[in-house]
């Protein structure tokens, strides 16, 4: 988001965006285990009817960002809200998740109809999927009359946590 903002003000022509997650602790794994945040198979299975939880992954991931005035492709607005009040950790607030979809949209100028592509938070978990697809359907597709592509990295590489962002 800082790199984003730096480019809009014309602070910086060019940004570096990292994300790193290492697993040294094994009681972060039994934390989110017992919590039962985790997936007893092992794999994410995100906006699945087997979805039972999240993979932990490790990642370590980077991105150039240049401001480049003319361009279409790349990361064209940005936006950062808390979550508000949730019942739990695993329980997000979906008013707050549509109106950060909707802030994100408004800072990148783009019109709903103009989206193509949403990558979801997409855990994997019973609880958030659905609190997830219904902002998703709130904010944006009840406004649009063409279909949008839903992908979850997380189902193929693990919840990267502090790097979940970069993916």
């Amino acid at each position: 988001h800082s790199a984003v903002r730096a480019l809009q003000r014309a602070e910086s022509t060019a940004a570096l965006a990292c994300g790193v997650n290492m697993m040294y602790s094994l009681m972060a794994n039994i934390g989110s285990a017992v919590a039962g945040m985790t997936s007893r198979r092992g794999k994410s299975h995100t906006f699945a009817a087997r979805a039972d939880g999240y993979a932990r992954g490790e990642a370590c991931g980077s991105l150039t960002l240049l401001r480049d005035e003319d361009s279409t492709l790349g990361v064209q607005g940005s936006a950062v809200r808390q979550d508000g009040r949730s019942a739990s950790l695993t329980a997000p607030n979906g008013q707050a998740q549509q109106g950060l979809l909707l802030a994100v949209l408004d800072d990148a100028c783009m019109l709903v109809h103009a989206l193509s592509l949403n990558e979801a938070h997409g855990t994997g978990t019973a609880l958030g999927d659905p609190i997830e697809a219904g902002s998703l359907v709130a904010a944006v597709l009840g406004v649009r009359d063409a279909a949008l592509a839903v992908s979850g990295v997380k189902a193929n590489i693990g919840h990267a946590e502090n790097a979940a962002g970069i993916t």
